[in-house]
């Protein structure tokens, strides 16, 4: 019997899971004889392989996908799980070919009910399953049933949760299809929620953990990880989980919802994404003191303990997975987020969300908004609630936007944005106290300590929250932006929910309808007057999975402002005119997946353009590409 192990022949050959056996790069029967053992003789269908080794090692080598980088689906289709092979029959293989049991607890292949009649006699699944057959569409219709029926949002969480550990095309189809209602239970807000309890509700480990206990064995650790042929990597240290602070190890929920937004609304295949929790302790009492807390009990490492554990990943990561592996910091502390992204971006593939992600969405916002108040983007003023991560990378994009348009000089652009932090104002007087990457927005004005006073002295056209404090645009603030501006633009982006700078509602009411307003967690529609307005989703799932797979069909090797840029201005078009009609800045989530592919194909075509790209030649249509790219949950007929 084949031993779980993975050996190198299995590993050469592709019998380990990590070869092109199947989909699109071996269409035909295999050439090994594999024989199932009857369930008498094992329950779980175990195979054993009757060919001798020699005559496996002297069969034909399957070609690497890596020859041939563009044909078949997207590069590396090792499982078959791109739109271009979706009709293309797969074997099962894991370490064996699944059968039985086994195959009906391998979430990758499981099929519940769907698996047909001559699969079941295949596969040793009669009596396994009741008689009956329920087509994928049916089990779609019975599942969002099974979701409503729960009122309270982290139950609908679990059970999601739950249906991807137990059926995963599923699970991807019925976000796929329902992905409005099911993305606030996926991600933020309710993913706040599901951290803050992780240890509560932890059942089984989704991702790798990697802790200060690991520290000068990481290269191990991440080989201990099944799947090998990995494209993104989405890693926290849990200092800053939204706006909720320091959840430790508990942040695992971020990289996990991430990732499944990669796939759901970017199409990048689940076997290709690995959620990272780099466990470095935490500083939050309530959680050192908790009996279920899953993380180390002990205080955060800083300085040079934990620069050396995360060099030590970072250099694991490229060792492991290669040059082109997209590593995406999430919700690191503002102290280590600027440092990590500026030491790496040189050496790796990396982006961060709260500075980049955020960046790029909130600009493409921006620039449909000016279809709604006229102008261009250095006619206005800008005034941001928050200095941190997200605030100043927000700065930076829309500078380098308008530096783009204007041929002029950053500095000066920059004199026209304005950012508030905990202390007031951020001005020249303060310059010598303030952090690096705040000292770029110190401005010449006299101190002011409080938001009102800064509206009404900087007199901005748009103001921005990235507080992560909630409510902190009170009424005075909001009639303030509207006595000064006929159509004030005001975006409240922090998350969750509760942290919102003010909510959607307030925006319309206090500015008597005249706000043009998007938040980072969504609201519902509000009528005024007779006018129901419809309040845009400042969402990072608008950017982030279109840019990692423009990314990934490309081959780029590194991150440039301008990739960020192209994929603002791909988002931006998306906005229809019926959408402005609605007060929209952004356009629905029901048509994301159509969207990411034009912002991965505007991605790539920029990477190319810049000498980024590695996978050649460049597909003549990078659009109609990303979409064949792009993974299908649609169950696949199973030899």
């Amino acid at each position: 019997m084949i031993s779980s192990t993975r050996c190198n022949f299995l590993g050469n050959s592709g019998l380990g899971g990590c070869g092109n056996v199947c989909g699109g790069q071996r269409r035909g029967s295999g050439p090994w004889r594999v024989s199932c053992m009857s369930p008498s003789n094992d329950r779980n269908g175990s195979v054993v392989m009757e060919t001798p080794l020699k005559e496996i090692k002297n069969e034909p080598v399957v070609e690497d996908v890596d020859n041939n980088p563009i044909s078949g689906g997207g590069p590396r289709d090792v499982y078959g799980e791109d739109k271009a092979t979706e009709d293309h029959s797969v074997t099962p293989w894991s370490v064996s070919v699944a059968s039985g049991y086994t195959l009906l607890r391998d979430p990758h292949f499981n099929k519940g009910l769907a698996f047909t009649e001559k699969e079941r006699d295949a596969h040793y699944l009669r009596g396994l399953l009741p008689p009956t057959t329920i087509p994928q569409e049916t089990q779609v219709k019975k599942m969002i049933q099974h979701i409503r029926q729960y009122q309270v949002p982290l139950q609908r969480y679990t059970a999601m949760m739950d249906l991807q550990e137990r059926n995963e095309r599923l699970f991807y189809k019925l976000l796929i299809e329902h992905v409005e209602e099911l993305l606030p239970i996926v991600y933020t807000p309710t993913v706040g929620e599901a951290c803050q309890k992780y240890g509560d509700i932890f059942m089984r480990p989704q991702g790798l953990y990697i802790s200060l206990n690991e520290k000068g064995r990481i290269l191990e650790v991440l080989r201990n990880w099944p799947e090998k042929n990995i494209q993104v990597i989405v890693v926290t240290d849990g200092e800053r989980i939204l706006g909720l602070g320091d959840l430790g190890c508990q942040g695992m929920g971020i990289p996990v919802g991430k990732l499944s937004l990669y796939t759901a609304l970017g199409g990048v295949r689940p076997s290709a994404c690995l959620p990272i929790t780099i466990d470095v302790g935490t500083n939050n009492e309530k959680l050192l003191n908790d009996e279920l807390y899953i993380g180390l009990k002990r205080r955060r490492a800083t300085g040079q303990e934990y620069s050396e554990l995360i060099h030590e990943f970072m250099t694991a990561v490229k060792q492991t997975y290669g040059e082109k592996v997209l590593i995406q910091f999430e919700d690191f502390a503002n102290h280590n987020a600027f440092d990590l992204l500026e030491k790496y971006r040189s050496t790796h593939l990396v982006f961060n969300d709260d500075i980049q992600g955020t960046a790029s969405v909130v600009l493409a916002g921006l620039v449909a908004a000016l279809k709604l108040v006229g102008g261009n983007l250095a006619d206005h003023r800008f005034l941001f609630l928050g200095a941190g991560e997200a605030g100043t990378g927000i700065a930076e994009l829309i500078a380098l936007e308008i530096s783009k348009q204007t041929n002029g000089p950053l500095e000066e652009i920059r004199k026209n944005i304005w950012l508030v932090d905990s202390k007031g104002l951020i001005v020249k007087s303060r310059k010598e106290s303030l952090q690096h990457f705040k000292k770029p927005w110190a401005h010449e004005h006299e101190p002011v300590t409080s938001l009102l006073d800064a509206v009404n002295q900087i007199k901005p056209t748009v103001l921005i929250g990235t507080s992560g404090q909630g409510k902190t645009f009170t009424k005075e603030v909001v009639e303030a932006m509207a006595s000064l501006n006929e159509k004030p633009i005001i975006l409240a982006l922090s998350n969750p929910t509760s942290q919102s700078e003010c909510t959607a509602e307030e925006a319309y009411l206090w500015s008597r309808g005249s706000a043009i307003f998007a938040s980072g967690s969504p609201f519902p529609p509000f009528e005024y007057k007779g006018k129901v307005f419809v309040p845009g989703q400042s969402n990072n799932a608008y950017i982030f999975p279109g840019f990692g797979l423009g990314l990934i069909m490309s081959g780029t090797i590194r991150v440039h402002d301008d990739l960020l840029l192209a994929a603002s201005e791909a988002l931006a078009e998306q906005v229809t005119e019926e959408n402005f009609e609605k007060g929209l800045i952004f356009p629905p989530f029901t048509n994301i997946r159509k969207i990411s592919a034009h912002i991965a194909a505007k991605v790539a075509a920029k990477a190319y353009e810049l000498g980024l790209a590695t996978r050649l030649p460049q597909p003549k249509d990078l659009e109609k590409f990303a979409e064949s790219c792009m993974y299908t949950p649609a169950y696949r007929t199973y030899r």
